[in-house]
């Protein structure tokens, strides 16, 4: 019998190859068809090993999922930078690899970072999720958020409505 260890833990400077893999393909599968194709590409390209190596050494927190030690997904999270809502905490990214998508290993990975927010005793959580894409608005609505605020953003010289999705 074979056992697949999933395990949830702070993101290595030895992750950042992988980190950017899954970035690529999730980007890809959200926002195809959104994000003006150009702009997409620039996006996910600026994104490569480099910057990965950078972001797990900068002070916001990474985690990742790996499964049998393959990464499957990543949430980013800290203090929430939308000054004008109450809520403390923020998860800024949640991704996940599309082949482990639907078998509620994202909502382990929200989770866990709703939980390392906790223990960082910020009270409160938004997430934002472009309008657009609709699977993760009804990802934040099964797990209780509520939209709360609409804004307009400009993407690869397109405006973009984002949501903010927000947990008590």
């Amino acid at each position: 019998m074979n056992e697949v260890v999933i395990n949830i833990r702070a993101a290595r400077p030895s992750d950042a190859t992988a980190l950017a893999a899954v970035h690529d393909v999730s980007w890809r599968e959200a926002y195809r068809g959104i994000i003006p194709g150009v702009a997409l590409e620039r996006m996910i390209a600026y994104r490569g090993p480099g910057w990965w190596q950078k972001s797990i050494a900068r002070t916001r927190s990474l985690i990742v999922l790996d499964i049998g030690e393959r990464i499957a997904g990543y949430a980013s999270f800290g203090a929430s930078r939308s000054f004008s809502l109450p809520q403390q905490g923020e998860i800024s990214e949640l991704y996940l690899d599309p082949v482990f998508q639907g078998l509620g290993l994202g909502t382990q990975l929200f989770a866990t970072a709703r939980r390392e927010l906790a223990m960082q005793r910020r009270r409160g959580l938004v997430v934002w999720a472009l309008q657009d894409n609709e699977r993760a608005a009804r990802f934040y609505e099964r797990l209780g958020g509520r939209a709360q605020v609409n804004e307009n953003i400009r993407v690869g010289g397109v405006s973009l409505m984002r949501t903010a999705f927000v947990f008590p």
